[in-house]
């Protein structure tokens, strides 16, 4: 076994992995602290919905500081009654048969024999049950460590102190709705953190966009000093095998830099930032643009060349489409445009670009596809192009010298509305 220390954090690396033995303990007694937190009354840390990186998510933090049981609890919620399809389970039991640390993990918690019989097609295998082996339905190549599910979502949150919004943003208002009358009767008031990528558009009184985190303060009423964004260029798979990433927690100062503080890890740094609105916007943004990335490499065999103008004349687009909604954006630079470039370079969204354009996916199958989830998307295809329609955000046009709705000085995304929405 190889081992070093890290002298500037007192770490000690373990063939490569961080083991933290006193800053993770500071750290959490710091959080609590300021939650008001007293011995015997443990941090409860909720996530809600079990996507990729929602369950990545809470499983970093259970990695991180599970091991404090008597001062933190960490949980997710998803919903019961999923079954998983008899070919995922044949391939889920090859994974674990390929990784001799999960084979092993499985057998001492005598959980091995399931997977044998759901590959042998002699029992079904469901979502939440998987997961608290620790394996995501929409990530079933990276297992991750082992989780405390709860399938009854007021058990889940009733006496949350922060929960971490895992859901795709299309769901959002939905859940939080319900949340909220679990909610009437509490005394202290919760912080959360969306995860959530996505847009919704609302025309009355004016048109404007309605972001993850405004949805849920209308949905829930708590404050929005309370309620953060956490971002960044962020594979879900590749943050839990520890390859270096980073991320931007946005919001009002009092909770987004201790709660930087708490999420920074070696391997994942967090940094924070005011620009809530701008950081959610190029959230969603970045999802549409991603889809036609795909596309372009679908259709040009890969082509840098090609992708690097589309690159090009996507960012101009998003650039001029967050000047028009916000009032005074973050530049896209630093992690906002590393967000949107390893989103274009690889996940589902570009996936689903590459599948339509090569005809292994047509717009009927919808935008919740086995094995990858909710591919955002396609439904913020839809709210930007409505709102960038309206007559009222008239802008001048550069080359006729006349007003045009914002949409028309946007190739790319009325060309994504076509393929993807009127077909």
């Amino acid at each position: 076994m190889v081992g070093s220390i890290d002298s500037r954090n007192q770490n000690v690396y373990l063939n490569g992995t961080p083991q933290n033995f006193n800053g993770l303990d500071e750290k959490l007694d710091e959080l609590r602290t300021l939650l008001g937190k007293t011995n015997g009354d443990p941090l409860r840390i909720v996530g809600v919905g079990a996507g990729a990186w929602g369950s990545v998510f809470a499983a970093l933090l259970q990695d991180s500081y599970g091991q404090f049981r008597d001062k933190v609890q960490i949980r997710i919620w998803r919903r019961a009654g999923r079954a998983v399809d008899r070919a995922t389970a044949e391939h889920l039991f090859e994974v674990i048969n390929s990784r001799e640390d999960v084979l092993r993990r499985l057998i001492r918690r005598c959980a091995y024999l399931k997977y044998v019989e759901a590959r042998l097609g002699d029992r079904t295998l469901y979502a939440d049950e998987i997961l608290k082996d620790g394996f995501c339905l929409n990530m079933i190549d990276t297992p991750l460590c082992p989780l405390k599910v709860v399938t009854n979502l007021q058990e889940a949150v009733w006496d949350a102190d922060i929960v971490v919004n895992g859901l795709p943003s299309t769901e959002t208002r939905e859940v939080f709705e319900e949340i909220s009358k679990y909610w009437k009767e509490r005394i202290t008031v919760p912080i959360i953190i969306s995860l959530a990528k996505g847009i919704e558009a609302a025309l009355e009184p004016v048109p404007h966009l309605k972001t993850p985190t405004q949805l849920i303060k209308r949905a829930t009423g708590i404050p929005i000093e309370n309620i953060l964004y956490l971002g960044g260029p962020n594979i879900a798979s590749e943050i839990y095998n520890k390859e270096y990433a980073n991320a931007r927690i946005c919001g009002a100062e009092k909770w987004r830099k201790p709660l930087a503080k708490f999420l920074r890890q070696p391997h994942f740094i967090v940094w924070d930032n005011s620009d809530l609105v701008t950081h959610e916007v190029m959230g969603g943004l970045k999802n549409v643009y991603a889809i036609g990335a795909g596309m372009v490499a679908a259709l040009t065999k890969e082509s840098a060349t090609s992708k690097s103008v589309y690159f090009a004349h996507c960012t101009s687009e998003m650039i001029f489409i967050t000047h028009l909604l916000s009032e005074e954006p973050e530049r896209l630079a630093g992690p906002l445009l590393a967000d949107t470039y390893v989103t274009l370079l690889k996940g589902r969204n570009a996936w689903y670009g590459q599948m339509i354009a090569k005809g292994e996916l047509s717009r009927d199958m919808g935008d919740s596809i086995s094995g990858k989830g909710m591919i955002q998307g396609v439904s913020a295809v839809g709210a930007f192009y409505e709102l960038l329609s309206q007559s009222s955000l008239n802008v001048l046009h550069p080359e006729e010298n006349k007003p045009v709705a914002p949409v028309q000085l946007c190739p790319i995304l009325k060309t994504l509305y076509k393929i993807l929405i009127t077909g």
